[in-house]
Formats: structure tokens, sequence, C-alpha cells
């Protein structure tokens, strides 16, 4: 599917969460209406998002927590699954965009492409559920279901690569925090 199509989906069933997105779903994100104040970018903290995110559940509990990630970025910090699942937050629901590249640095193959699995990593790091999906179809019938059941969960996004230009959103990490922190009434 494309990245955009992925997006869609996933800001229509949004309602209310938090999100923390990094890197190419940033500027997608804002594209579909959905950097309010509930909303974080994570530019230049390549492979923090989870952890970002995990902050995020932990400290707001009876809110649901969308993680946009890459799976470039992921692998830079693969021992975030274990931290998250150690954790046990109900609320964190972490979507990876799977292309295969670090789309960021000019589509750099992934190492030991095809020989892994986030779906079973993430399992085996503790998480509650894991699921994949390959088309938009599939993630809106299965989405909803995801929702409904309790975290830690880890959904990987097969997302075509994308050649066109590299895009990040056009506000300070400075601003996002801060209008993050006065959402959350943390000043």
């Amino acid at each position: 599917m494309r990245r955009q199509e992925a997006i869609e989906t996933l800001a229509a069933a949004r309602q209310g969460a938090l999100s923390v997105a990094i890197m190419q779903s940033e500027a997608p994100w804002h594209d579909a209406g959905q950097a309010d104040d509930f909303y974080l970018d994570v530019t230049g903290c390549m492979g923090g998002a989870s952890s970002v995110g995990l902050g995020l559940a932990l400290a707001q509990p009876t809110r649901k927590v969308l993680v946009l990630d890459g799976d470039g970025s992921l692998l830079m910090q693969l021992g975030s699954l274990v931290t998250a699942a150690d954790s046990v937050p109900a609320n964190l629901y972490h979507f990876v965009f799977a292309n295969g590249v670090h789309q960021s640095t000019g589509n750099q193959r992934l190492p030991a492409q095809g020989k892994f699995d986030f779906c079973r990593l993430a399992l085996a790091a503790g998480y509650a559920q894991a699921a994949g999906f390959d088309t938009q179809a599939e993630l809106e019938r299965g989405l909803p279901a995801i929702l409904a059941k309790p975290g830690p969960a880890l959904i990987r996004l097969a997302i075509e690569v994308e050649d066109n230009a590299v895009r990040w959103p056009s506000s300070s990490m400075a601003e996002q925090v801060q209008r993050m922190r006065a959402a959350l009434g943390a000043g």
C-alpha cells in the first residue's frame, strides 16, 4: 500500500489518541490534518519514536497512543520493543511503516531485509499483540479489532518504496514539545 493510504486509514481511526510520528510519516500525518495539540514529531530522533510513545503512554494511561515508526528507524533501536513490553502499556499501538529501505537518507536497503519479521520480534519481546497488513483494505478491516484490544501492539504496514523527495514538517521540535506540554496540562 502507499504510505498516504495507511496514513488516511490511521487518521480516520485516531479518535483523539495521542500520536508520535517520525521521519517520513511526519509530513503525510500533517497533510492528513493530524498535527494538532496531541501530536509530536520526533524529527532528527531516528529510532526514538517508540521510546517517546512509551513515555506518553505511561504518562497518559487513559489515552491511546499511536506511534508512526519506520522500519529503518525501529531497527536502530530494536531494544525499545523489550522496554515497551516490560512496561505493559495497554494503550500503546506501534505502527511500523515497512518499506525495506532507509527512505530518509536515500532509500538504502535495510540489512537482513526479508530475514526478520517485526511481528514475531515484537511478540518474542513480550508485546500483547502483533499484526501485519499489506493493503489498505486489510488495514481498514483489521484495525478496529486491534485498537479494541489492549497493547502494547505492533502493527507492520507494508509500504511501497517512494522515490519522491524527503519531506519534513515546518515546526521545530521545541515548538511541538511546548504544544504537547500545554495540551497535557504540563505548562
